[in-house]
């Protein structure tokens, strides 16, 4: 009998003993597992200064990026600060007038786009011997449509501004026809730029 206790107690013994060796050994995880965290938490993000790429080095498949129109990456060079002194900016029109203003603009682009964009990029396309495709006249539109609100409020907030400085305020008509200026630099810049293997003449 009192060895069924002895070996009840050294079985118990090993049993516990199996215990704190594995409680050791996941404290031992836990404890790595908070440096680790701390070590992340405490790396800076990176930060990358410039990246160049060598376009004539690339084989293009599928069209895709941005057509911008109004300010180009290539201008922004000579832009050094935008920043703005605190002050109090008083709008000559009410949100109500601005929001009527910009539904009236956006209007008349849209029948643009539908009416004379596709002339504009024909017109484009022969001028620098691009093959007619009708999938960059869907391309250019469905981007001029995703720019044109930031464009028309920067319109506004230009007209808004000059508004301040001087009795002369631009009509809508202007800024109409300022944006369809845009939108015929931006046409002409991203078939300028279109590689050529994609322009499907020699």
């Amino acid at each position: 009998m009192y060895q069924d206790y002895s070996q009840y107690l050294q079985w118990l013994q090993r049993c516990i003993q199996a215990q704190e060796q594995r409680i050791l050994t996941l404290e031992n995880a836990l404890q790595k597992m908070k440096e680790d965290i701390k070590l992340v938490n405490e790396k800076k993000a990176i930060h990358i200064d410039k990246i160049e790429y060598k376009f004539d080095q690339l084989k293009v498949e599928t069209l895709e990026g941005t057509l911008n129109i109004g300010l180009n990456p290539s201008e922004l060079s000579g832009i050094e600060d935008f920043a703005v002194q605190n002050q109090s900016l008083s709008s000559p029109l009410s949100p109500k007038n601005q929001m009527q203003r910009s539904m009236k603009i956006e209007e008349a682009i849209y029948r643009y786009l539908e009416t004379d964009l596709p002339l504009v990029v024909q017109a484009v396309q022969r001028e620098l011997n691009v093959q007619p495709n009708d999938e960059y006249l869907s391309f250019v539109k469905q981007d001029i449509i995703k720019q044109l609100p930031s464009r028309i409020e920067h319109h506004l907030a230009a007209n808004s501004a000059s508004s301040r400085s001087s009795e002369n305020t631009p009509s809508d008509e202007l800024i109409i026809e300022a944006l369809k200026k845009e939108i015929q630099n931006g046409v002409m810049v991203f078939f300028s730029n279109l590689p050529e293997n994609l322009k499907g003449m020699n």
